[in-house]
């Protein structure tokens, strides 16, 4: 696996592609001489979890093992505490984060000896390290050994040990601290570039949608004429297609045979698109009461790649998917004489065709 990252960025797109390249990694890093140090969070995962039991490993044959454990994980309290007496009986390193605030961040750095030099190995993703939820939850995942990426995770992990202050990152946002000012900063740049008669755009899909400012800023966008365009799979406050508020702002709901657990959000950036994924929902209690993490997709060919399956798919989709009416009710997206078009489907065949 290392040797694949070295190679270039990889995007998996789950339950279409298969969640065992992240097990492999975390599996094979255990048992890699070459290997320091693993260090991941845990919000959910199985109760059986392979991931788990390599970190066990990897701890009884030496290697330096934390574990950022979130005990307050609704349902999963009695699982985690066991999976972090589990691990600290191996000898791992186990902490719960920082006091107020719920962890729920998807981090895993694997620290390597490459030569004289040292290089970090990266997952971050929009969804728990949880095996079975990976078949039956869309979510994506980001593996690369970018540099500043790495130099921004092991950052993170020094704060949520408790052994670094709160440090500028390079590449990465996160909450409490940056996450919610650079995305009013983000859609606010989008109506500026509107107003300036040049095209604007944003795009977001995620579970729920609920923080004030955020909405604020995005009927403020609407009304210089930005294109919004949101894919909301539960709670949404914003209400679309209000005359002079929201008509430029589009709501739907995707309601197939997978849970809709993706965040991604894009924003036009003037024709130089930015394309982030993040294991935050725009809610109060991920901007502000949570540790959160938000990453780029800067790789052309991923990026490219989100668009066309998260956005130009997702927004052509009239099988599963429901549309906000200005009152806040949904109806259905009938396809009337168009060709039906799912999203949850079209993604299976195609990885089907990319099986054969």
């Amino acid at each position: 696996m290392v040797e694949a990252i070295t190679e270039g960025d990889l995007l998996l797109h789950h339950p279409y592609e298969a969640f065992s390249p992240v097990q492999d990694l975390v599996r094979q890093a255990a048992v890699d001489p070459a290997v320091l140090a693993i260090k991941q969070t845990i919000y959910r995962t199985d109760t059986d979890s392979t991931l788990v039991q390599a970190l066990v490993d990897a701890a009884r044959a030496g290697k330096e093992v934390t574990a950022v454990i979130e005990l307050r994980a609704r349902f999963d309290e009695e699982a985690n505490i066991g999976l972090a007496t589990r691990l600290q009986e191996a000898g791992a390193h186990v902490v719960y984060g920082v006091v107020g605030y719920k962890t729920h961040a998807k981090l895993l750095m694997i620290v390597r000896r490459e030569g004289r030099k040292l290089r970090r190995y990266i997952h971050l993703g929009t969804g728990n390290y949880h095996a079975s939820t990976a078949r039956l939850y869309t979510d994506y995942g980001l593996l690369t050994c970018n540099k500043e990426i790495g130099e921004d995770v092991h950052k993170l992990f020094q704060q949520l040990t408790g052994l670094g202050r709160i440090t500028r990152l390079k590449k990465l946002l996160q909450s409490p601290f940056t996450l919610h000012k650079r995305r009013v900063e983000l859609i606010e740049h989008e109506a500026e570039a509107a107003r300036s008669g040049k095209p604007a755009r944003v795009f977001a899909r995620m579970n729920s949608l609920v923080e004030p400012k955020i909405i604020q800023a995005m009927y403020r966008a609407s009304q210089a004429g930005v294109k919004i365009d949101l894919v909301v799979r539960g709670i949404c406050c914003l209400r679309s297609g209000i005359p002079g508020v929201s008509e430029n702002i589009r709501v739907r709901s995707i309601v197939g045979r997978f849970l809709e657990h993706s965040r991604i959000f894009c924003f036009h950036n003037d024709g130089d698109p930015l394309v982030y994924g993040s294991s935050a929902d725009w809610m109060d209690r991920n901007f502000f009461r949570r540790v959160e993490s938000c990453f780029p997709v800067e790789d052309p060919k991923l990026k490219k790649r989100i668009i066309n399956e998260s956005i130009e798919l997702y927004l052509t989709d009239n099988v599963q998917s429901w549309e906000q009416l200005p009152d806040g009710s949904y109806r259905h997206c009938e396809t009337g004489r168009r060709r039906p078009v799912s999203a949850q489907a079209t993604l299976l065949g195609q990885l089907a065709e990319q099986g054969s």
